[in-house]
C-alpha cells in the first residue's frame, strides 16, 4: 500500500525547520547514523512520520538519509498498533506521538524523561 502525504501544506519556513532538524541530529541519519553525504546516496532529508507536512512537532520530524527515508516511508504508520518493540531510533518519536494523542505533555525533554511509560501507552491501544 502506497502512503501519500495528507493534512496541510509545508509551512512557509520549511527550509529553516528542516535545517534545524538536521542540525539537531548532527547532520547524521537518526536511523543508520550515516553522515550527510550526497555522493554516496546519503543525502540527509527530513521525514514527516505521520505524512502530514504541516505537522512540524519535533516527534514528527526525523532526519533520515535518503536511503532510510525511502525504506521506512511506506512502513512506519504512527497510528498503527505495534506488536513488537520499537527500534531504538524510533522510540522517542513514537513516545512523543503517544504523549500527544493521549493528551499528555509532548515536549521533547518531558517525553525523554518518561520514555518507557509513554511507550507503554502504545501497548494500551493493542
Amino acid at each position: 500500500m502506497t502512503r501519500k502525504s495528507s493534512g496541510g501544506p509545508y509551512p512557509p519556513n520549511w527550509k529553516e525547520v528542516a535545517d534545524e532538524v538536521k542540525a539537531a541530529a548532527g547532520w547524521r541519519c537518526v536511523r543508520c547514523g550515516h553522515p550527510h553525504d550526497p555522493e554516496t546516496g546519503h543525502t540527509l532529508t527530513v521525514h514527516h512520520l505521520d505524512m502530514d507536512p504541516s505537522n512540524c512537532r519535533w516527534w514528527n520530524l526525523a532526519a533520515l538519509c535518503q536511503k532510510c527515508h525511502l525504506h521506512i516511508q511506506a512502513k512506519v504508520v504512527m497510528e498503527r498498533p505495534w506488536m513488537f518493540q520499537h527500534s531504538e531510533w524510533f522510540k522517542p518519536y513514537v513516545a512523543g506521538f503517544y504523549a500527544y494523542i493521549w493528551g499528555e505533555d509532548d515536549r521533547k525533554e518531558v517525553v525523554l524523561a518518561h520514555l518507557e511509560r509513554l511507550l507503554a501507552l502504545g501497548v494500551q491501544v493493542l
